[in-house]
């Protein structure tokens, strides 16, 4: 033992060393970087008083420019801010990547022991005035005042650029309980609400828009204006990672949900109180080949063997079209069969030139989904169709396809090199450019991209938590019910799974002793197995199995038997699991919500009405049975598209 703990000691004291150089390694890197950078910096920006209005001299230049005048016709400021705009400005333009923050909202110039995402980010002063980006992402932040902050910090460097050009904070779905790395985050001082599922199986358009609107009010406060959701897929293959972030299998309910959750964000039109939605992700990613996820190389395909490929573009058509989202992101996956070049969405100019552009006429922006031309730490490009071009070959084939903004790429360099060299004309970037500005002066960034910090009491106020809380309860789906629920008061509970703090006291019900308990309340999550090889994102990313392996099915089946069982699917995908299902007494699918929502349905609080979104299929044969493009085409499900008791 002395021995084995003596290896083991040196081992950690070794990786420890190892940490300890990397770390100094980053912060000699950083350290050079931001000396480099910060010698770019202009002068702070001064105001112009016209007529009695002030306005902000971007340009520094002592004079009102047609971009700066808030009066000014938007093509007319687009113009003008065009034509003074140098080539590296507009290749910074079409960029978006991750940003890293201290805790406190200031900007981050050195990498954080402990934060390994700040590792896999460039510094502040490299991403705005070395790449002259300034989309930017932080799914993080410790209070909503500090989230404020920062990008107050954000804009006061990006307004002493050469132009002052504004920054557009872009985040992706922030309001569950749970976390999808690459997908979404957990809520935290924002409201909470049920995933994107869940709203479907509420699958009422009124509340959807309203959510809309409550979520446009708390990022419109934390500075948050691009919305890179939502998500208009149908979860036609109930093995695809996303399945949760999709409002479910239906076409038409997907459509009136995505439209409505589209209004509630940007409003009847995009306007200085708008959050721009990044609908995605074009033409539906859903029909996943054998249901793997499209960010790795054995999902790269998507296939329609139902002949569907019209049916998941109705969300996009009826929805968000029908909405007006300022932006689409296209999917990752080669639509197998339906193009004569197969490559990857975004690389594919009879998709996005030819149908989106051409056929469906949308000119707004067309972002990539993150990392299709160059590695990232926890993933390799998801190039596909076009893994034999170089970056900069890559580059120019999106550029061609009819895409706008690359997402999680620093690639500027390769822009650049394009129009110097005459591989693409820079009139072509122009186009870019264009879409791209006419979104920052119609959320009003150029005029005002600050926010008031005592405003963000709004951010998690009790009206919003109080409406989230009655959108997770309409969610919830009772599926089998023996006469066991609603339970009475008196009854004792055993609780597995649930983890929210406080339950105890909410509910003194609970007892610590599964033998004192009457009944057994137990959580299961959703099984999943990563794919082989995919870096360290295909193992986070929930995919693969939807059964339980032998040993864990034994143990679930062992406590279910042993006592009377409630027993509560949290949905991400489908779980195929049928004897627990006929071991149980009662079975709830729970799309995300918190776990004093669910003892409230429990004690009867409050009567379920939510309806399955999806089916639950009775096997994994089934399951393999079933077409990736198909809707509600499961063999024999234990529960169908629909389905919902109440008390």
């Amino acid at each position: 033992m002395k021995k084995f703990l003596k290896i083991t000691g040196k081992i950690l004291g070794g990786l420890i060393v190892i940490l300890l150089l990397t770390y100094l390694v980053f912060f000699i890197k950083w350290k050079i970087q931001s000396s480099s950078n910060m010698k770019l910096i202009g002068e702070e920006t001064p105001t112009i008083t016209v007529n009695g209005k002030t306005f902000r001299d971007l340009n520094k230049n002592g004079k009102l420019d047609i971009y700066e005048d808030s009066r000014a016709p938007l093509e007319i400021r687009v113009e003008d801010l065009v034509s003074q705009m140098l080539l590296d400005e507009k290749a910074g333009l079409m960029c978006a990547h991750f940003l890293a923050m201290e805790e406190d909202g200031s900007l981050l110039e050195i990498p954080r022991m402990g934060d390994p995402f700040s590792f896999m980010t460039e510094s502040t002063s490299s991403t705005l005035l070395k790449h002259k980006m300034n989309h930017v992402q932080n799914l993080g932040g410790s209070s909503a005042r500090n989230y404020a902050a920062w990008n107050n910090n954000l804009q006061k460097l990006a307004e002493r650029t050469r132009l002052g050009i504004p920054v557009t904070l872009i985040s992706d779905p922030r309001h569950g309980t749970m976390a999808m790395p690459g997908a979404s985050a957990e809520a935290k001082w924002i409201s909470v609400w049920p995933s994107q599922l869940g709203l479907g199986a509420i699958g009422d358009t009124i509340l959807v828009r309203e959510f809309g609107d409550i979520a446009r009010q708390e990022y419109l406060a934390l500075g948050i204006r691009l919305a890179q959701h939502p998500m208009a897929d149908i979860a036609t293959d109930p093995r695809w990672a996303r399945v949760n972030g999709t409002f479910g299998e239906d076409a038409h309910l997907s459509a009136a949900l995505a439209k409505a959750y589209i209004l509630g964000f940007q409003g009847d039109s995009l306007g200085t109180k708008s959050i721009a939605c990044q609908t995605k992700h074009f033409a539906g990613g859903g029909p996943q080949e054998d249901g793997w996820d499209a960010h790795f190389s054995n999902g790269k395909g998507q296939v329609y063997p139902g002949n569907k490929f019209d049916y998941h573009l109705i969300p996009f058509i009826e929805g968000a079209f029908a909405a007006k989202t300022a932006q689409i992101m296209p999917y990752y996956g080669i639509p197998k069969g339906q193009v004569k070049e197969e490559v990857g969405f975004a690389f594919s100019k009879e998709m996005i030139q030819d149908l989106l552009r051409d056929s469906l006429k949308f000119d707004g922006v067309v972002a990539t989904d993150w990392g299709i031309i160059s590695d990232m730490a926890v993933k390799e490009a998801s190039a596909w169709g076009a893994e034999h071009l170089t970056e900069k070959e890559r580059v120019k084939k999106v550029l061609d396809a009819g895409c706008d903004v690359f997402g999680g790429e620093y690639v500027t360099e390769h822009i650049i090199d394009l129009a110097e060299n005459g591989e693409l004309p820079e009139s072509r970037i122009d186009v870019s450019i264009r879409r791209i500005l006419r979104d920052k002066f119609r959320l009003g960034l150029f005029d005002n991209p600050f926010v008031d910090l005592e405003k963000t009491s709004i951010v998690g106020n009790p009206e919003f938590v109080k409406k989230g809380k009655e959108a997770q309860r309409k969610s919830m789906v009772l599926l089998k019910n023996e006469n066991i629920l609603p339970l009475s008061s008196d009854k004792k509970i055993y609780i597995h799974g649930m983890t929210q703090s406080g339950l105890a006291e909410k509910f003194p019900q609970i007892v610590d002793d599964i033998d004192a308990a009457d009944v057994i309340v137990q959580k299961l999550q959703t099984p999943s197995s990563p794919p082989e090889g995919g870096g360290l994102l295909a193992r986070l990313i929930p995919q693969g199995r939807l059964d339980y392996p032998e040993d864990e099915k034994e143990d679930i089946l062992e406590r279910t038997n042993s006592k009377p069982t409630v027993t509560v699917f949290t949905i991400t995908r489908p779980t195929v699991a049928p004897e627990i299902n006929a071991a149980s007494k009662a079975v709830i699918a729970d799309f995300e919500s918190q776990d004093e929502i669910i003892l409230e349905l429990i004690f009867g609080k409050f009567k379920p009405t939510g309806k399955l979104p999806i089916e639950i299929p009775s096997s994994i044969e089934a399951v393999e049975k079933q077409l990736e493009d198909v809707p509600y085409d499961s063999e024999n499900p234990i529960y169908k598209f629909g389905q919902g008791l109440s008390y």
